[in-house]
């Protein structure tokens, strides 16, 4: 059954990738495949906005690990942003507020300058944006997808009126994000749950600085992040109820200096200023299935993860070195690129570690919630045995880092 009405008229010109979805994983996954040789167009909804050095840093912010780094930099982007505004980081202090347990990684045990960046996620949009055009790409936006039609060597997309009748591809990629549209049209559903937390967000003055740090506190209502900036501030990500969220979103600066300082245990000192502030719900999602007919799924599309380990990002930018691989294997082959045996390859493989990722980092959430004495005991336990176990440390290190 064809997810959309069938087309007429001219043959559309055939490409072969039609990405949907300009974020910074769409916007990746077109330049990688641009940059390897395949015809490319990326579809957008809505222009990015302009990132200039001048204004406010994003409230949106993402932890880059090193895979992500070499993805970037592989696609000659990374210099650019980690010129413009972007900060390292070298430690990574996990702490319990019930029993003071912690965790401690520290890139120099492991003869590295840094564990990860912190970088705005509109920065990197924004640079990958204006490096498509160089590449070869061909952007479409405005353009919204309303429907597609599956053909024997093609998936023919249909468009709204403005962004002309249809679009040719021998392949269709979903990176259009959590709630995909594409994905719905498809008919590939997704399974998960909600946390009934949102994630505040803000940036932060504090009276000692980040010391090139990333702190996180597990709190009985969720982890507590501060993120190291560029100018010296940190980047706030705190997990809350719903409820909780909205009444410290009403707090006065004041007051919400002064209760997030309590919540990070003073670790940087009292809180002395803060910019405004933002909440988004978090969910577990993800999707049954990677593929359909000369279609795959990737980045939010294909799963949405709780932000307590920061690997959201970096995950979809492992989908996109994943299915470039994959395809430019084809491809050299002599197959076609979006046989359903090639795109298998590429759903098997990503889909299996996100799945593991995802559950693992809801396994861990769920952990440190456990507030009865024995398991609270049990959590101690197992972090100090963590923390005093280097090969251990230096694995669950790498896997972070996508290594």
């Amino acid at each position: 059954m064809n997810p959309a009405r069938p087309q007429s008229g001219r043959r559309a010109p055939l490409l072969d990738v039609a990405v949907v979805g300009g974020g910074m994983v769409g916007a990746a996954t077109a330049l990688a495949l641009a940059r390897a040789g395949f015809a490319t167009a990326l579809l957008e909804a809505r222009p990015p906005t302009p990132w200039r050095a001048e204004e406010e840093v994003d409230l949106r912010v993402v932890g880059l690990a090193a895979s992500s780094i070499a993805l970037l930099d592989g696609l000659d982007v990374w210099t650019s942003i980690r010129e413009r505004r972007a900060a390292s980081y070298a430690r990574m202090h996990v702490w319990d507020a019930r029993t003071g347990t912690a965790l401690d990684f520290d890139a120099a045990a492991e003869g590295r300058a840094w564990l990860g960046w912190i970088v705005e996620n509109g920065l990197v949009q924004w640079t990958l944006w204006q490096a498509l055009e160089a590449a070869g790409v061909q952007r479409l936006c405005p353009a919204q997808v309303t429907g597609y039609e599956v053909r024997e060597d093609r998936a023919v997309l249909e468009l709204d009126a403005g962004a002309g009748a249809s679009l040719s591809a021998r392949l269709l990629v979903a990176a259009d994000g959590a709630g995909s549209p594409l994905r719905r049209l498809a008919g590939l559903d997704t399974h998960g749950h909600d946390y009934g937390q949102r994630g505040v967000v803000a940036h932060v003055t504090t009276e000692r600085p980040h010391q090139h740090t990333a702190w996180q506190r597990f709190l009985p209502g969720g982890p507590l992040a501060l993120l190291p900036l560029a100018d010296g501030r940190s980047s706030i990500v705190w997990s809350l109820p719903e409820a909780e969220a909205q009444r410290v979103l009403a707090l006065d600066d004041a007051a919400f200096c002064a209760e997030l300082g309590v919540a990070s245990d003073f670790r940087l000192g009292r809180v002395i200023a803060s910019t405004r502030r933002a909440a988004f719900p978090l969910k577990l999602q993800l999707a049954d299935r990677y593929q359909a007919e000369r279609l795959v799924l990737l980045g939010d599309a294909a799963h949405a993860v709780h932000p307590l380990a920061g690997q959201g990002v970096n995950l979809g930018l492992r989908d996109v070195a994943e299915l470039r691989d994959t395809l430019a294997t084809a491809r050299d082959a002599g197959r076609d690129i979006a046989a359903p045996h090639v795109l298998r390859r590429y759903a098997r493989r990503r889909r299996s570690a996100d799945t593991l990722d995802a559950w693992s980092f809801d396994a861990l959430g769920r952990i440190y919630a456990w507030q009865a004495p024995p398991l609270v005991a049990a959590r101690a336990l197992g972090v100090r045995l963590v923390d005093r176990l280097a090969p251990l440390k230096r694995r669950l290190a790498a896997h972070a880092a996508g290594r």
